[in-house]
């Protein structure tokens, strides 16, 4: 990925265009070392090309920050095997060391993850799983330009895979350069089965990059004067301002909580406390992925999963208000078509949760109950059915669910049945439920107008005109109603 761009669609140049030179950090017998071991690397590259490549690695293992380091090595590599990975058996005998690495990554140990994914790549420079891995073991350390060409290789070798495609846009989102996260997902929704979760990514993305977008230009305007005007007259010159505090604070709150979890990898609190704080100090995307690390640490275990699906839920609504909001301020095309599409997403999020705590929680009728109301809402009319009647021992949503029920069998067409549950709504509904109680009136009059059942239709509707005379179009249709001599009479 250079320059943010997936590998699949900008290639790297032949050759890293700068000279590489150790990092300053390390004592200086290491970087003599190094600075040797590359030397010997050009110096072999052309007539004894697997010295080059163990010169190079040897740079890269002791210097793994280095992003020029890592682009020789792999450039190298990549001449080696003639632009080709090593192959199904190659593939085949580095499981073994790929499931070792997942331990490392799993215990926090991520430099020997680049150490011993080194020993992968030598023979198979296109093994993407692997490629991954080390991605993922710099992104743990910090080095954010090595993790891109990790990334970046991953993509050349499996442009089309999907596991490469979500790191990937995962890591571009993170970066803020959210057309090409787009791009990723839309080769993720190529795949079967995987449309609707790259069309809901892609309407997020899509709402993050506008909402960037107006930070760059507000960030654009600077006003020093005013900022002058606020400071009080009694600070003393050069002492911070509250939000540079407030940034120090932060940042030293997350420098603490990653050291933490490096200690303890288990630490499933400090990971969640971390979520906490890159949601308010940086991104969504890079909450998201602690989460999942969360989740990952925890074993799968069932409380964090929950909490990780209630803050999925949160941030969801979030993107449909925010979405709204844009809609409002300009009623475009384009944003009507986010708004939609944010709206199905996180419709089909919460059926997914719902139904999973539905299965997983029997006794609780509140989870049936909102996983009913979903699928209605989705016009999935008769599993909406299903769970509404398992609810109906529910007293305190007796009168409410009837009146679910009413309007979902109306909409399969199951009138006798629609009538009998709108009845039920109508004398289970008490006066603090008032505008459902008029709700289903209105239902149970129109319904058995439309059944040619007048004295019916007349009862509920006449009922509601004395509770609400402005309610809808009851005037109007009470009106149609009215017998031809009643007619004659208002004459």
């Amino acid at each position: 990925m250079a320059n943010a761009t997936p590998a699949s669609e900008q290639p790297m140049p032949g050759g890293p265009a700068a000279a590489p030179v150790p990092s300053p950090g390390l004592p200086e017998a290491e970087r003599s070392r190094l600075t040797q071991c590359f030397q010997r690397g050009m110096q072999n590259a052309a007539k004894n090309i697997d010295y080059a490549a163990e010169m190079f690695a040897t740079c890269v293992a002791g210097d793994p920050g280095n992003a020029i380091f890592l682009q020789y090595l792999l450039v190298t590599l990549r001449k080696k095997h003639g632009g080709k990975s090593g192959g199904t058996l190659a593939s085949l005998f580095a499981a073994p060391a790929r499931a070792g690495l997942r331990k490392l990554a799993a215990a926090g140990r991520s430099r020997e993850v680049i150490v011993q994914g080194l020993e992968i790549i030598k023979s198979n420079p296109g093994d993407h799983s692997c490629l991954l891995l080390m991605a993922d073991a710099c992104g743990a350390l910090g080095f954010v330009d090595v993790q891109r060409v990790y990334l970046k290789a991953a993509l050349d070798a499996a442009p089309a895979d999907t596991d490469v495609n979500r790191h990937c846009a995962d890591f571009l989102a993170a970066q803020g350069d959210f057309d090409q996260a787009i791009q990723c997902w839309r080769r993720i929704g190529a795949k079967k089965g995987l449309a609707e979760e790259a069309e809901r990514v892609i309407a997020k993305l899509s709402v993050d990059k506008t909402l960037e977008a107006g930070k760059a230009l507000s960030g654009r305007q600077p006003a020093p004067q005013k900022a002058a005007a606020a400071t009080p007259a009694g600070q003393a010159a050069g002492s911070q301002p509250a939000e540079a505090n407030a940034a120090s604070e932060a940042t030293d709150r997350r420098a603490e909580l990653e050291r933490a979890i490096a200690v303890d990898p288990t630490r499933i609190e400090a990971y969640l406390d971390l979520a906490d704080l890159l949601e308010r100090e940086a991104t969504v995307a890079e909450a998201e992925q602690m989460l999942a690390k969360a989740l990952a640490a925890s074993g799968n275990d069932l409380t964090v999963r929950e909490h990780v699906e209630d803050r999925q839920l949160r941030w969801s609504r979030s993107l449909v208000v925010l979405a709204e909001k844009r809609l409002a301020e300009a009623d475009t095309p384009e944003n009507r078509s986010t708004l939609d599409k944010l709206r199905a997403a996180l419709l089909r999020q919460e059926i997914e949760i719902y139904a999973a705590r539905a299965a997983r929680y029997p006794e609780n009728m509140t989870w049936k109950y909102e996983l009913a109301m979903r699928l209605k809402s989705s016009g999935n009319y008769v599993e909406a059915i299903k769970h509404f009647q398992e609810t109906l021992n529910d007293a305190r949503r007796k009168g409410v669910i009837a009146l679910e029920l009413g309007e979902c069998f109306q909409k399969i067409k199951q009138y006798q049945l629609a009538m009998r549950n709108y009845e039920a709504a109508i004398d289970s509904l008490t006066d603090r439920e008032l505008e459902l109680r008029k709700r289903a009136m209105y239902r149970a009059g129109v319904l058995a107008a439309g059944l040619n059942d007048v004295d019916t239709a007349r009862k509920y509707l006449s009922t509601l005109a004395e509770l609400d005379f402005g309610y809808r179009d009851v005037i109007e249709r009470l009106d149609k109603l009215s017998a031809p001599k009643d007619k004659e009479q208002e004459r």
